[in-house]
């Protein structure tokens, strides 16, 4: 019986903390095992549907784009489970297959409803991820991407709202979209959010470098691929999409340049490869398309096999920057290499993953007269060997001695880094028969090995080899400035703190003198009148009679305090209770 991947990891996450020592090692890395052995058995098609208010909920549909998602995230998953298996706790394991099993749930989901469901347990799973490094840092950061995601999932949401009203309930299958309303302009926003568009993209870079050494790998993987996957799904061929990626692919340049964190730097990275992606998206050609899956496939590889590189030297050494870093080549010799081919692959060196992938999507501009858009990219790639293929290997690795010496990454950190350098060079020295072979599209057979793109990459790799040298011997090269880069987050953390204000002293007033009217006068006079009034109103009544009856003042007050006394005791005279009984009666048959 075929099981839904999905709930694999997250039902199995929940029996983690179970196991001890290599028991639970080896439980976890019998989940991905077992998800990769259902996800081999899974046919094209429909899978776990069910109705539920007048829905159709379906929880698998495997098609050839949902299928090479799924293969890649079983994988990264399961590099992630060695690379993290030397720590003893188990929170971070939990929330990383937590993490994993939604991003595996979100692109499997056939509905709009399950896709939001799945969608939002990204979030919790990621914000675990930061919360478990139990530092001021990360904690700060876990909060703030709790906010960003929760106002982009409340913007998706009311998207997808909005489209179920105004196609009907029964249509809330998770096909193409499309800009064409209201809701799809929502929820076009709302993947946006995760996928890091510019002005929105700043919850990347400030989150992730927060992460534990092994869980910003999980990280890596998920969020922005499983948006990357919801435009490919619902907004394929939109133009928009183009000049999006074309500046997610340019503008992380500049910050990764004179980036002084090493794990920054990726972030950056991170975003400037998504923008390759996006682009290809938004040419919406089949072979276009073809390249943003082949290069998602890629980057998990080689960016999460460069997070592992520099995640291992910060286990080591307790230090990711630029500035305290240098000459780990001699105590990491392994961890240096698997950083050079993550590096190469990053940067399209011939033979490594990139450089198989990257190219289809630029080829794909070009031949559909995006002249502008083919230019911003080629700009963009000459950018990523020098912040991505040169800086973090040289100055982690080589550059000034450190004086740092230190042992060679544990092995569990090797043997995922060693896995993921060799599926960077399988797919670079053989794209037909590993990834070409995924492709979800029907498109012409891409020739990678030609000799015009084999020069053309080489001429693009030297020149930014000698920008870097120039930069160098200049000592222009800003790794050594020690600064702090403002990013677009800074406007929106400002202009939080005016909001607050602004709220503190309008709303708080408000606040201040409705609890003086309401709470302090109104509520207190109504309570004094229901412990006081009816005596009040009893001696107001009696007294014309004791004034009758001949009683002075003294036997008066006398009589006063014997009613209060009665009254707190609830013991009143029958003939009283008889006068206010007819008396409500009365009120009751004229009213």
């Amino acid at each position: 019986m075929i099981l839904p991947p999905q709930f694999i990891f997250l039902i199995g996450a929940l029996f983690i903390p179970l196991f001890k020592g290599w028991l639970r090692t080896a439980y976890m890395l019998f989940l991905p095992v077992f998800a990769f052995f259902n996800y081999l058995k899974l046919e094209e098609g429909i899978y776990w549907t069910y109705s539920i208010l007048n829905f159709d909920l379906t929880l698998v549909r495997a098609d050839p784009t949902s299928l090479i998602f799924l293969n890649i995230f079983i994988i990264a998953t399961f590099i992630a489970v060695i690379y993290n298996s030397h720590v003893k706790g188990t929170m971070e394991q939990f929330s990383g297959f937590l993490y994993a099993g939604s991003g595996v749930g979100v692109v499997l989901a056939g509905d709009l409803i399950t896709f939001f469901i799945f969608w939002e347990l990204l979030t919790v799973g990621a914000a675990f991820l930061l919360l478990v490094r139990r530092t001021s840092k990360s904690v700060g950061a876990a909060m703030r991407y709790l906010l960003v995601h929760i106002i982009g999932g409340l913007i998706l949401f009311a998207g997808i709202v909005l489209h179920i009203t105004q196609t009907g309930s029964a249509n809330i299958a998770f096909d193409a979209i499309g800009l064409n309303s209201t809701a799809s302009y929502l929820i076009f926003l709302g993947f946006g959010v995760n996928c890091g568009w510019p002005i929105i993209h700043a919850w990347i870079t400030d989150t992730y470098p927060e992460s534990t050494v092994g869980g910003i790998v999980f990280m890596a993987t998920f969020t922005t691929k499983a948006a990357v996957y919801a435009l490919m799904r619902g907004f394929s061929g939109e133009e928009a999409l183009i000049w999006i990626g074309a500046a997610m692919a340019t503008f992380p340049i500049f910050y990764a340049v004179i980036e002084n964190d090493l794990r920054r730097v990726l972030a950056y990275s991170m975003i400037n490869q998504v923008g390759f992606m996006v682009v290809g998206i938004g040419i919406g050609t089949h072979l276009a398309m073809n390249g943003s899956a082949a290069h998602v496939y890629a980057d998990i590889l080689f960016k999460g096999l460069l997070f592992m590189s520099v995640g291992a030297v910060l286990y080591r050494t307790g230090k990711s920057k630029c500035t305290e870093l240098g000459g780990l080549f001699k105590s990491m010799p392994f961890t240096a290499v698997c950083c050079i081919i993550g590096a190469a692959s990053i940067s399209a060196v011939p033979l490594f993953s990139g450089f198989a992938t990257k190219s289809m999507i630029m080829a794909e501009a070009a031949s559909n007269h995006y002249v502008w858009v083919w230019l911003i990219l080629l700009f963009a790639s000459a950018g990523v060997v020098e912040h991505a293929g040169i800086k973090i290997p040289f100055f982690a690795f080589f550059s000034h001695d450190s004086g740092i010496k230190v042992e060679e990454a544990p092995i569990n950190m090797r043997i995922a880094m060693g896995l993921s350098a060799v599926g960077c060079l399988a797919i670079g020295i053989f794209p037909n028969q590993t990834l070409y072979t995924l492709l979800p599209f029907e498109a012409p057979t891409y020739e990678v090995f030609t000799l015009a793109h084999i020069i053309g990459q080489c001429l693009l790799l030297l020149f930014a080899c000698l920008a870097f040298a120039l930069l160098m011997l200049g000592g222009f090269y800003p790794a050594e400035m020690r600064a702090i880069n403002i990013d677009s987050d800074w406007f929106y953390r400002k202009a939080g703190k005016w909001v607050y204000q602004i709220c503190d002293r309008s709303l708080n007033s408000l606040n201040t003198a409705a609890d003086k009217l309401l709470l302090r006068g109104l509520v207190n006079s109504v309570c004094r009148f229901a412990t006081e009034g009816p005596a009040r109103i009893f001696i107001f009544l009696l007294t014309p009679y004791w004034s009758i009856k001949g009683n002075n003042a003294e036997q008066q007050e006398a009589l006063k305090n014997t009613v209060r006394l009665n009254i707190e005791k609830g013991a009143l005279p029958i003939g009283i209770t008889a006068c206010l009984s007819v008396f409500v009666l009365a009120l009751l048959f004229f009213f």
